[in-house]
């Protein structure tokens, strides 16, 4: 395996260790991986819960624990939004039954200001 390949496996297995709970890779302080895997995963749910604050209130203290199980087993995918990725969130909690609701109609994330409004025509 050429340097260039061996490093790049290496930091696959790093990303990995902090965004999938994979093992983490000789050389690495492993105690330091996971407190950086705790702070990446912390950053995503603060995300959520700002992005989808219903079902942070619908799901109250079970919102945390149910989410980074959730996340250590689904990393957001590069080509993903955010949104995409909380509506995965939301489908493997119905099909793991922590929702009892149907799941909520597609809303618009944005609202288009009336003519006039501001002064602008």
């Amino acid at each position: 395996m050429t340097e260039r390949a061996e490093l790049a496996a290496r930091q696959r297995d790093l990303v990995r260790a902090l965004l999938a709970g994979g093992q983490v890779p000789d050389g690495f302080d492993a105690h330091r991986v996971e407190v950086e895997a705790r702070s990446l995963r912390s950053k995503r749910r603060s995300v959520a819960a700002r992005l989808r604050p219903d079902l942070a209130e619908r799901l109250g203290a079970e919102f945390r624990p149910l989410f980074d199980a959730w996340a250590l087993d689904h990393p957001k995918p590069v080509d993903s939004s955010f949104r995409a990725d909380l509506d995965r969130f939301e489908s493997w909690l119905h099909d793991g039954g922590h929702l009892d609701e149907t799941p909520r109609e597609p809303r618009r994330w944005f609202r288009r200001r009336a003519r006039g409004e501001n002064g602008r025509s």
